[in-house]
């Protein structure tokens, strides 16, 4: 499944530091890993809640013919989610701000082994 990233979406993954950090997503603390290959050309993003249930993947693949989103074994939604909140949330500590998008908790998929 291919999807476009919009600007927004695309800031959020730009604004990550290469490697792992912490970051809180919705109130919840995360472990977000972003590795870059292809000289920046494409981008892995992992993210794990951190103390309870919940992981994501993906792909991110910038083009010729525009940025493209490749989640691994998720909906792609779940991905827009993950990333319409990560936008909203803050990089230094401080309150966030409130997703301008009906955003909902990113959770496992239904059926995908909890994190370990």
């Amino acid at each position: 499944m291919t999807d476009d990233l919009d600007a927004r979406e695309l800031a959020a993954i730009d604004a990550l530091p290469l490697g792992w950090s912490r970051r809180e997503i919705a109130g919840e603390p995360w472990g977000v890993t972003r590795a870059d290959h292809a000289d920046g050309r494409a981008t892995t993003l992992t993210a794990e809640r951190l103390g309870g249930h919940g992981y994501l993947s993906a792909n991110i693949w910038r083009t010729a013919a525009g940025v493209l989103l490749k989640p691994c074994e998720i909906p792609a939604e779940q991905v827009h989610d993950f990333l319409r909140l990560l936008a909203a949330s803050p990089i230094d500590g401080s309150a966030p701000e409130s997703p301008t998008s009906s955003s909902r908790p990113v959770t496992a998929p239904e059926g995908a082994a909890p994190s370990p």
